[in-house]
Parts: structure tokens; C-alpha cells; sequence
């Protein structure tokens, strides 16, 4: 049986000068090629638990395990070249750089990870398909990602985090400036692009309503 694509045991994690800890889980197992829709009210450690899994922080206690491997236990170096090599993330306003073609973009992880360019096969075709599937057609493909509308760059970031067919896509609230049916919209995409891939999804959202888009649900309290 393969290891669970995330494993949380007992994690905590405190910023210096809180009082207690702001993240408590006791318990958390995303298998390989599932969704997880993750939400709570502000405070409840949603963006901190998403650090913590990506290796951007440490644990206090508890461990975190990626794709079977002591993750959190690894120094920050190694932490960050296992996250380039198995890890695509969505950044809430999306991290993208501005004066940068959005297929240059796109390819970045690839520049990166040799491991995700292998994947990828031709990266700058595999680069300019996503982006199709995605709606973004071959006439943006060369403009700079600032001259895109919002919803635009938010699929441009998506595709950056799909290439290379990293095993866990992490999204950190990647909807939040856009209505309803886009988010929908955009949910799905990406849903079925992760799917494509075999990759499993973490998702963090206020919005309720895109739950039912995702395999299983964890509610952080505050």
C-alpha cells in the first residue's frame, strides 16, 4: 500500500510572542489523487498549517510527512528542494512576476526542479497546453503577466503549479477576488487538471459553497 501523498501527526506550531499554540491537529491524511477543501475563521492556523506542510516553517512538535518522507524533521535546504521537486502552490495574490511572459511563468518551476522539467517532457510545450486548457489562449501566452486580468492570472498561476505534474498542489485561498461562478469555474479546472496529473489537492478557502467541489472537508477552528 503507498504512503498517503500528506501525513500530519500531532502538530503544533506558536508564533514567538503568542499566547499558546495558534495550531493544534492531531491528525491529518490526504491519499495520493484526492482533494482536500480546508477551511475556518481567520486565525484558526489555516495559513500557517499551509506553511507548515510546504516546509516554509517548522513544527514545535508533531511531524509532518510528505509522499511517506519525514519532511518537517529534514533542514530547510533539503525541505526546500524536495518542495521544488513534488510541491506546486497558489498563492492567494498569486506570486506572480510581473515583467515576466506568462509562459516564462509557467516555466519557472521547471528552471528549478530538473526532476519537474523531466516530467514535463517539452516544458515549453507542456507549458502553452496547460495555459489552453486553462482558457488562456496563445495570444497571451507572450504578454507579461501584468497586462492579464485578475481571473487570468490566477489560471497562469495554476498552470505554474500543474507543470511538471507535482505530486501535491497546494492552493491558499486562490478565489478569494473573484465571484461565484468563477470560482466555481476555476475550482473545477484545476480539480480536473489535478486529477489529470494524479496529483492530490490541498485547498483553503473562506467560501463554503466550493466544498462540494473536493473529495473531503477539515473545518480549522479558531
Amino acid at each position: 500500500m503507498s504512503a498517503p501523498a500528506l501525513l500530519v501527526r500531532d502538530l503544533a506550531f506558536s508564533w514567538p510572542g503568542g499566547d499558546g499554540f495558534c495550531l493544534n491537529l492531531p491528525l491529518l491524511e490526504v491519499p495520493g489523487e484526492t482533494s482536500l477543501f480546508l477551511h475556518g475563521p481567520s486565525g484558526s492556523g489555516k495559513s500557517t498549517l499551509l506553511n507548515l506542510i510546504g516546509g516554509v516553517l517548522a513544527p514545535q512538535a508533531g511531524h509532518v510527512e510528505l509522499l511517506g518522507q519525514p519532511f518537517s524533521r529534514w533542514p530547510a535546504g533539503r525541505r526546500d528542494a524536495f518542495r521544488a521537486d513534488h510541491v506546486g502552490f497558489i498563492f492567494q495574490q498569486f506570486n506572480l512576476i510581473p515583467y515576466l511572459a506568462v509562459v516564462d511563468n509557467v516555466l519557472l518551476p521547471c528552471r528549478f526542479s530538473a526532476r519537474r522539467a523531466a516530467r514535463a517532457g517539452d516544458p515549453a510545450a507542456a507549458a502553452r497546453a496547460l495555459l489552453e486548457r486553462l482558457d488562456i489562449g496563445p495570444a497571451l501566452h507572450g504578454r507579461p503577466a501584468h497586462a492579464l486580468s485578475v481571473g487570468q492570472q490566477q489560471r497562469v498561476a495554476a498552470a505554474r503549479a500543474l507543470i511538471g505534474r507535482p505530486e501535491i498542489i497546494i492552493a491558499d485561498e486562490p478565489t478569494s477576488a473573484l465571484d461565484a461562478a468563477r470560482q466555481a469555474a476555476f475550482v473545477d479546472l484545476l480539480l480536473a487538471e489535478a486529477g489529470a496529473n494524479g496529483s492530490a489537492v490541498v485547498f483553503v478557502s473562506h467560501d463554503l459553497s466550493l466544498a462540494t467541489h473536493f473529495d473531503a472537508s477539515l473545518e480549522l477552528a479558531a
